[in-house]
């Protein structure tokens, strides 16, 4: 074979007159009928003209050139000189051709199922379902090979700086052990113990947690990790984190780290300088988002005006604040009122998106959604409008509306109102064009860290307690004891008790998760006994940790950052799959090697398990 000398994105003016050989596939090609055959060459760094000269090589050779097609795969040999034909500016190779003076064909491919080209065929795209079956194809187009490269780049500049910080990197086993960690687990059987299984891990959580335990003080690892979840746009069941903890720190330790991690990856990846990242404790953002990952870009905020709301003749206000008017204020079950301006929305926003903004909260177990446009006169118009008379300059203050602007109610149980609006207030977003899209270069990169989560909430189906983050996040210092000494059926209590958690937000979605851990092996028991572990049950999953945090286990803490997502972002894509070699589908298939696929029943008998095959 003729081995390369250059790559398909290397060559320019300067190397005219060198004799050259490269190596790729042909990604079109141009017969003129004149003897003359053009060809690109494409390999994952750029695209070359190299051109077939009937003269120079023969009939035959320029036979083989003339039927050769899109996807063969070539090796030539010839001299640089400058592109007869004039300059091609959209190729960075666009000054010069290459006169092939030897030629191989290396593969005959056959009919691809689709070009690797961005714009594919008429400007479209095939379907992704076809171009995940074909990945060996797909994987050719230059978009998804820039972002395999900007991986890598990521990999290296994140052992970079981590290294450069002490930090050893450590790997963590993959087959272990089930715990509650809040998703659904992947389960592997013992084929040597039976009736046993292995989990794969959701996180190295506590293997991060025992090796802080085991004086290694500073971790990292760019690690798989797996959860049975129902994959969605930015999550997959298989994914990868960048994971890290530290010994003999607090929270703002951890925070100061990750951010001087976060300057330095947008700096070398986009050249971007990250401004000093804000901080925002949970309870702000749940209040003036409705969410604890708000995207900062754009207004919409979500003001409470239960006590305006108290004072108007609106039956369902009433009813929703009379509902548990006894409880803090901050508490889950205690009725409100809220409110989100739209600037503009009565000119933009139309009775269809309204009408289905009432059914979108509804789906978060709202009653639905009111609605009242402001006028040109600044009257109110619409649905509740009469029944707001008595308050109308109050509420104009209290929300700053102007002539124009549409107002969205939601009056419900706090946890409910809250959620609803959150989730609206995103939808509203988008229908107003206020949704920057994604852009690789320069964002707006608009960063958050939120703190101060409460360390437990109220599942709403089973009506247990849950872990906020997960069952191994401290509570503040300050709090530590209150919580040991609290009674597990104190609803109040527990909802008070606020956790040493903390995310990094970046345009709405949460690109980092970490916390506190506990190290008193107090705390730890009583975290069990909350979530429902009995001493026993507690013992048998976590006996390991619980021995681990008497054997001078220092406070530490840690975080995680999804790499898929950093990798999002830096390419400008709402599609986890576009960043991920091998994807899974949003059923959690492979479509190229048809996985997960059926094994013969000896198969499962070595592991000493049995199926329960559908009926057909």
């Amino acid at each position: 074979m003729l081995r390369r000398t250059h790559t398909c994105g290397e060559l320019r003016d300067s190397h005219v007159g060198q004799t050259v050989r490269l190596n790729g596939w042909v990604n079109s090609y141009r017969g003129h009928g004149t003897g003359l055959v053009f060809i690109d060459l494409r390999d994952r760094f750029g695209i070359t003209q190299v051109v077939f000269d009937g003269e120079d090589l023969g009939k035959e050779v320029l036979d083989t050139a003339d039927h050769l097609r899109n996807e063969d795969v070539i090796a030539i040999e010839g001299s640089v000189r400058v592109r007869a034909g004039g300059e091609n500016p959209k190729l960075i190779t666009g000054k010069i051709e290459v006169v092939v003076t030897k030629f191989e064909l290396l593969n005959k491919t056959a009919n691809p199922p689709f070009l690797p080209d961005d714009t594919g065929s008429g400007g479209k795209l095939a379907n992704e379902e076809l171009r995940l079956t074909y990945r060996y194809v797909d994987l050719r187009r230059p978009t998804m090979q820039k972002a395999l490269a900007t991986r890598h780049k990521l990999y290296q500049a994140t052992r970079r700086y981590f290294d450069e910080n002490g930090f050893l990197e450590i790997e963590t086993p993959i087959l272990y052990k089930s715990t509650p960690e809040g998703a659904r687990e992947f389960l592997v059987p013992s084929r040597h113990l039976p009736g046993n299984w292995f989990a794969l891990p959701q996180s190295p959580q506590l293997f991060k947690q025992i090796l802080m335990v085991a004086g290694c003080d500073r971790y990292m690892q760019i690690c798989r990790c797996f959860r049975d979840e129902d994959p969605r746009a930015d999550r997959q069941a298989e994914f990868t984190q960048i994971d890290l903890e530290m010994s003999f720190v607090r929270r703002e330790h951890v925070i100061e780290m990750m951010e001087g991690f976060v300057r330095r990856l947008w700096k070398e990846m986009c050249g971007y300088d990250v401004p000093p990242i804000q901080k925002m404790a949970y309870r702000e953002a749940m209040e003036r988002f409705g969410i604890d990952r708000p995207d900062t870009r754009y207004g919409l905020e979500i003001t409470d005006i239960s006590e305006t709301a108290a004072k108007s003749e609106v039956a369902f206000f009433k009813d929703a604040l009379a509902n548990g008017a006894d409880r803090p204020r901050f508490n889950s079950k205690r009725g409100v009122v809220k409110a989100i301006r739209v600037p503009d929305g009565a000119a933009k926003l139309t009775r269809k998106m309204t009408d289905g903004y009432n059914e979108f909260v509804r789906g978060f177990g709202a009653g639905g959604c009111a609605v009242v446009k402001v006028n040109a006169a600044g009257e109110f118009e619409t649905g509740i409008a009469k029944f707001l008379a008595s308050v109308k300059d109050e509420l104009k203050s209290v929300l700053k509306l102007a002539p124009g602007d549409t107002v969205l109610f939601v009056a419900d149980a706090y946890s409910v109102c809250t959620k609803a609006l959150g989730e609206l207030r995103q939808v509203v977003a988008r229908d107003m064009g206020l949704v920057p899209k994604p852009g690789s270069e320069g964002g707006p990169w608009n960063f958050l860290i939120v703190v101060d989560f409460p360390m437990f909430e109220k599942d709403k189906e089973t009506g247990r307690w849950v872990a906020m983050h997960h069952p191994f996040t401290a509570p503040n210092d300050d709090q530590a004891e209150a919580f040991v000494a609290a009674d597990v059926n104190d609803e109040v209590t527990i909802e008070g008790i606020v956790s040493a958690g903390y995310d990094i937000v970046l345009n709405g979605q949460e690109i980092a998760g970490g916390s506190v851990r506990i190290h008193d092996p107090r705390v730890q028991s009583k975290v069990f006994t909350l979530l429902g572990l009995t001493p026993e049950q507690a013992k048998e999953k976590f006996s390991f940790l619980l021995e681990a945090l008497q054997f001078g286990a220092p406070p530490h803490a840690g975080i995680a950052f999804g790499l898929d997502r950093l990798v999002m972002n830096f390419l400008g894509t709402s599609n986890i799959r576009d960043v991920i070699a091998f994807p899974k589908t949003q059923i959690g298939q492979d479509l190229m090697t048809g996985a997960p696929g059926p094994v013969t029943d000896e198969q499962l008998k070595d592991v000493h398990a049995t199926a329960i095959r559908p009926k057909v």
